[in-house]
């Protein structure tokens, strides 16, 4: 847990040390705690490292000195067999080598416990540890399972298990490759199959539609062919009957012929004609009766007939259920027969059944008993199994609790060295002898915390207190902080800045002498709007009140501001009283008198501020003619300073203009413009 703060670490002894194949466990066995322990330079960085531990509270941890002298083989006896020496089997760094070979010293590696009790009958002074990590020493063993894997162990299993993802991941690339080469041809046959299935049920309904239209074809020969059939036995009919016909035709006109030469005509009776007529009415009548009789003894015939065929059948029918009864009363005797034979068979299974089933309740309690003893012979396997797996847990959680923190500490001491060689371009070695704890450090500030200057005479260096450096680190760190980061570019980019700066201003004084001169035309402009308006207000408001006067004899009218005194944003109302009301929203006014009202307002407008000419459109539709008398007459003093045009068809209207145009259509429907000047006060009828 101390990880790189303890100092001249060597590393992990099971990453130092790489062991035989197949010697893994003995070796493992052999080193026992140490196997798990970090190798370090010497007894005093081992010294360092353990006040560092009680001083900062970071718990044990096992050390294996790397100074420590190499085991003398001198005396070793030799070994039987196939037992070789530990130290054999084992490649150590060499910074570790000599505590590494102590720790294995007179270790021999055997091929099991009764090869292990031979050799230290032999050789007492030997410790003998099997292949299966079993150890064997005069005054110590340790064994039993091997559930709990070393470190060594551990890193063979890493080690293994790399390959094997290496080759894994290879056969994951290729198998990735191959799936998407399969993929894509998946997708090409996918669309050759859909494309065929496409052209196959296209050509499913084309031959659908063909077999339909092949199929109406036929039924329409085969009737085409039964029409022919049909009419050719009719026309054969109609030759016969024709064929027939004229011979008749031929024999009658035969008979006709010989009747006409040997036969003299003579004037018939009519008693007798009568008597006949008479006669054959009634020999008719006779047939009729006659062939009536026939037809009901025909009928009674086949009524008869039908009858005998139907008790026939009814007989037949009779005869056969005879015989299903018969057959049924066989059958059901075989069924009875069969149903004595089963109930016979019936009692005896039963027997059969209940001794079996007794048989089988007794082998049932007894397989119950045995299935509970073994359920609870079971349940404390599993409970045993539960601990021991849960034990088996903690320990490889920490174990692998143990190797993350060394690798984390392997990590941080890279990571530092690569820091010191990035950063300051020094290797670890060359940092530790020029800054390390043992140089004294230089005191760069006064007694009074002021930083020393080239006129000061430095103090004298003092001992490295980790404590003391450490707080000169943060300070140093948060002054650093404050000061941020060095920008080389600040004086060109002050330069710009204040360049920038300047424009600004000198833009932003131009906008504020514009806005300036803005705001004056805009206090000059509204000035004279108001002025403008206010005198054209009072004109349009003198002539309103006179044009009113003269279209509403005897009434008031007048223009009001909604604002008074606010010239740009107020409004004009008309207020309008003829002559005999008290009406003044327009509103309420006839449509006459709002037309008159217009005519006023407009009038008003045309007298205050005069024109060259005015267009008038129908204004006078809605007047009287009271009303269009004095309309013309405002009309007369408008002509005397402006040029109208009025659009109008009142005759009183057109016998004031000094010209008129018409538009008229012709008989053809073309339409054409006529025109008539009025001279020395003409007047059109």
């Amino acid at each position: 847990a101390a990880g790189d703060r303890l100092g001249g670490v060597l590393g992990p002894v099971a990453a130092l040390v790489s062991v035989r194949p197949g010697f893994e466990q003995a070796v493992a066995a052999a080193l026992g705690a140490a196997a798990d322990a970090v190798g370090i330079a010497d007894l005093d960085a081992a010294a360092a490292a353990f006040a560092h531990l009680k001083a900062e509270d970071l718990g044990r941890v096992g050390l294996v000195r790397g100074d420590a002298p190499a085991a003398d083989r001198a005396g070793w006896p030799e070994l039987p067999g196939d037992a070789v020496y530990a130290v054999d089997v084992v490649t150590v760094a060499p910074g570790l080598r000599g505590g590494v070979h102590r720790l294995l010293r007179r270790v021999a590696v055997v091929a099991d416990l009764g090869a292990a009790r031979a050799l230290l009958a032999t050789h007492p002074d030997v410790t003998a540890v099997t292949r299966d990590g079993d150890l064997l020493g005069v005054s110590f063993a340790a064994g039993g399972s091997s559930a709990k894997p070393s470190l060594l162990e551990i890193q063979a299993a890493v080690d293994e298990a790399s390959e094997r993802h290496a080759a894994a991941q290879a056969e994951v690339e290729r198998v990735a490759f191959e799936i998407a080469r399969l993929t894509a041809e998946l997708a090409t046959a996918t669309g050759r199959r859909e494309a065929a299935l496409a052209r196959l049920n296209e050509s499913d309904a084309a031959f659908a539609a063909v077999a339909d239209e092949f199929g109406r074809l036929k039924q329409v020969i085969a009737g085409a062919a039964a029409e022919a059939d049909r009419l050719t036995a009719a026309v054969a009919r109609a030759e016969e009957t024709r064929a027939a016909n004229a011979e008749k035709l031929a024999a009658v006109q035969e008979r006709l012929r010989l009747a006409a030469e040997h036969t003299e005509v003579v004037e018939a009776d009519p008693a007798e004609r009568d008597r006949l007529a008479v006669l054959a009415r009634a020999h008719r009548q006779a047939e009729m009766e006659a062939r009536l009789q026939l037809r009901t003894a025909e009928e009674r015939a086949r009524a008869l007939a039908g009858r005998a065929e139907s008790l026939q059948r009814a007989a037949q029918a009779e005869r056969h259920a005879r015989e299903r009864d018969a057959q049924r009363r066989a059958q059901l005797l075989r069924e009875a027969e069969v149903a004595r034979a089963a109930a016979t068979a019936a009692e005896w299974l039963t027997e059969v059944i209940g001794a079996a089933q007794a048989a089988a309740d007794r082998e049932r309690r007894a397989a119950d008993e045995r299935r509970q003893a073994a359920e609870q012979r079971l349940s404390e396997a599993r409970r045993v199994s539960r601990d021991l797996a849960r034990e088996f847990e903690s320990l490889v959680d920490a174990v692998h609790r143990d190797e993350l923190a060394r690798a984390e500490q392997r990590m941080r001491v890279e990571a530092l060295a690569a820091r010191a060689l990035d950063e300051l371009g020094l290797t670890p070695d060359v940092l530790v002898a020029d800054y390390g704890p043992d140089v004294p450090v230089p005191v760069l500030t006064g007694p009074d915390g002021r930083a020393l200057t080239a006129e000061d005479e430095p103090p004298a260096p003092v001992p490295f207190v980790r404590e003391q450096q450490e707080k000169r680190l943060r300070a140093a760190e948060r002054a650093l902080a404050q000061l941020g980061r060095i920008n080389p570019l600040a004086l060109e980019e002050f330069e710009a800045l204040q360049e920038r700066h300047a424009f600004l201003a000198e833009q932003l004084a131009d906008l504020r002498k514009t806005r300036e001169d803005l705001a004056g035309i805009i206090h000059e402009v509204d000035a004279r709007v108001e002025q403008v308006f206010a005198e054209a207000f009072a004109d349009v408001e003198r002539a309103f009140a006179a044009s009113f006067a003269r279209l509403f004899p005897g009434g008031e009218g007048r223009l009001v501001l909604t604002e008074p005194g606010q010239w740009l944003t107020t409004g004009v109302d008309v207020e309008a009283r003829p002559a005999g009301k008290k009406v003044k929203r327009l509103s309420l006014l006839s449509g006459g008198e709002r037309s008159l009202v217009a005519i006023a307002f407009l009038v008003a407008l045309f007298q205050a501020r005069p024109s060259p000419f005015y267009i008038l459109d129908e204004v006078e539709a809605a007047l009287d003619d009271v009303n269009l008398g004095r309309l013309l007459g405002i009309y007369e003093e408008l002509r005397r300073s402006s040029q109208m045009l009025v659009i109008t068809h009142q005759k009183r209207t057109m016998e004031v203009a000094d010209a008129l145009y018409g538009v008229t259509m012709r008989e053809d429907g073309v339409t054409t413009v006529i025109s008539s000047r009025l001279r020395d006060g003409a007047r059109v009828s």
